[in-house]
């Protein structure tokens, strides 16, 4: 075995790690090809997705990833906000694609994907955080956020360069995408 064997991890959680942006491309197109999008599914679902979008965003502007544990803004309310923000913009995108089965497959979908994917990621945190990401974990869920944020959590503000630098803007670049088809397929249908 070579080192490089060595250190791939085969797992599925591990697999479903490197195939979930593939896999999330894919699914979106066939999400917007099945769509049956109207005035009103939109009106509904895009203000949903743009919150999921503006979630993630300010998750991206409080991580330093493997750095250090992220415990502030949005963190503080739950361990994994970009999964959440990602679960928003498809729910969002799910109401305002007007097809109920198919926004039922893009949620079950999302699902399927990334809780194998946050409980992995959970391993790799309490490796590199131990104590402090199981006083944490203890008080902040995994994926549904509480209402009042972890009162043990840091004082951080959200920091625009840690956006740029994970380069979160493409999420937005690719709801728009998203949106704007939808938003063409109802107009040619009304």
């Amino acid at each position: 075995m070579t080192e490089m064997d060595q250190s791939t991890d085969y797992s599925l959680p591990a697999t479903l790690q490197r195939l979930r942006v593939p896999l999330g491309f894919i699914t979106a197109i066939l999400f917007v090809f099945g769509s049956q999008p109207a005035a009103r599914s939109l009106a509904i679902g895009i203000p949903i997705a743009l919150a999921g979008a503006a979630i993630r965003a300010w998750a991206s502007g409080h991580l330093r990833k493997n750095a250090e544990l992220a415990m502030s803004g949005p963190y503080a309310h739950t361990r994994n906000p970009l999964y959440f923000g990602s679960f928003v913009m498809a729910a969002g995108c799910a109401v305002g694609g007007g097809n109920l089965w198919l926004g039922l497959l893009l949620i079950g979908f999302f699902l399927l994907i990334y809780w194998p994917v946050m409980r992995a990621e959970a391993v790799h945190m309490q490796t590199l955080f131990a104590d402090a990401y199981t006083r944490w974990a203890a008080n902040v869920p995994l994926f549904v956020p509480r209402l009042m944020p972890y009162a043990a959590g840091q004082s951080r503000s959200f920091d625009p360069r840690q956006y740029l630098h994970h380069r979160e803007y493409r999420a937005l670049v690719g709801l728009s995408v998203v949106i704007g088809i939808l938003v063409v397929k109802a107009v040619k249908n009304f």
